[in-house]
């Protein structure tokens, strides 16, 4: 089993590198909220994707995988609540050149959190990812199926907390090179939010399975 974490370990690391939507939406949150806001996000995406990992080694994955409308549901539910977030983001813009001088001491941690779990929850590519992947490095002989894929999906999140983490603190130093300008800050508060609300307009759109 060791070997098998290790691989799997080499494959996670390649893919939290590339920048995708999860990266995305925690570098829109790490430049307009501030490095504990970011942080918080990253723990909550990861969570949420954890409970994807704990879905599919229940089986629920092979469900989403093979179900049209299951598939369909839970991605228009992310990319709603994309949307949400980005035309909020959009909307206080004005508002990101204090935000980022305060780092807002009226955030509220769970609100933040339970954000960060949703997008990760409802992310169907990366429940489709989980489950054509994490059975490739099942091995029926050494235990059970469904604590192997628990012991996986671990991994993943220890490589992500790490990876994420660092694309959101890297996001906040470059906002801070244009703190001081209200103007330049309420554009980065504008393409945050138009990039957000962009993912998950690109989320609805995109294809059933492939």
């Amino acid at each position: 089993m060791p070997d098998r974490l290790a691989a799997f370990a080499a494959v996670a690391v390649v893919l939290v590198l590339i920048p995708g939507p999860s990266v995305l939406f925690i570098v829109t949150r790490a430049v307009t909220l501030g490095r504990a806001a970011a942080l918080t996000t990253v723990l909550g995406n990861t969570s949420g994707q954890y409970l994807q990992v704990t879905a599919i080694a229940l089986g629920l994955g092979v469900l989403i995988e093979r179900s049209l409308l299951a598939f369909s549901i839970v991605k228009l539910v992310g990319a709603l609540y994309l949307v949400v977030l980005g035309v909020r983001t959009f909307r206080h813009r004005h508002r990101l050149g204090a935000q980022l001088t305060t780092q807002r001491a009226s955030i509220r941690p769970r609100r933040v959190f339970g954000d960060g779990l949703v997008v990760g929850a409802t992310n169907p590519k990366t429940g489709v990812f989980f489950a054509a992947v994490l059975p490739q490095f099942v091995v029926r002989s050494q235990g059970a199926v469904a604590l192997q894929m628990l012991a996986l999906g671990l991994v993943w999140v220890g490589v992500a907390l790490v990876f994420d983490s660092a694309w959101g603190l890297l996001a906040i130093r470059g906002a801070r090179l244009i703190g001081k300008s209200p103007r330049r800050t309420a554009t980065l508060g504008a393409v945050s939010g138009a990039v957000t609300a962009g993912l998950g307009v690109g989320l609805a759109l995109s294809g059933n399975r492939r």
